[in-house]
């Protein structure tokens, strides 16, 4: 008896410990089996508040990631890494902006679809962006009298 029992045991500890991979895969937004898409990079003035994992979407549908946020010391400007999914393509001529989603204020990437025909290649720059909104500064000028 003691044997089935620690046996029923093992095999709800093993599925307990497969769940909590799973969603830790999951919730981390960790790629397991490969990274197909491609990568362009936007190049924006200020990115406050945006984070590396945070998701690129048209239209309120999630097509990718930023993968990395780095700053070029030649003009002060964020280059911010688009890794887009597979299947997604952006013609050369959209919009990229910084947007605030929900109450707690997590930052993400719109991008705007534009009209030309002609499509963004792999390592392409989008240089049409919107940077986010300063809200510290939009209080400060309602408050002193600037608007």
């Amino acid at each position: 008896m003691s044997a089935q029992r620690n046996t029923i045991i093992g095999i709800f500890v093993l599925i307990g410990l497969l769940c909590t991979a799973y969603l830790t895969i999951k919730l981390g937004r960790m790629e397991v089996l490969g990274d197909s898409g491609y990568t362009v990079t936007a190049r924006f003035t200020n990115v406050a508040g945006l984070r590396v994992g945070a998701s690129v979407e048209i239209a309120g549908v999630s097509i990718g990631r930023v993968s990395a946020i780095r700053l070029d010391t030649t003009d002060f400007t964020a280059h911010v890494d688009l890794h887009i999914n597979e299947g997604v393509p952006l013609s050369e001529d959209v919009m990229a902006s910084v947007k605030t989603s929900g109450l707690i204020g997590d930052k993400y990437i719109a991008i705007t679809p534009g009209g030309a025909e002609e499509l963004l290649a792999p390592g392409s720059t989008i240089t049409d962006t919107e940077p986010t909104l300063d809200i510290e500064a939009l209080i400060g000028k309602v408050v002193f009298g600037g608007v």
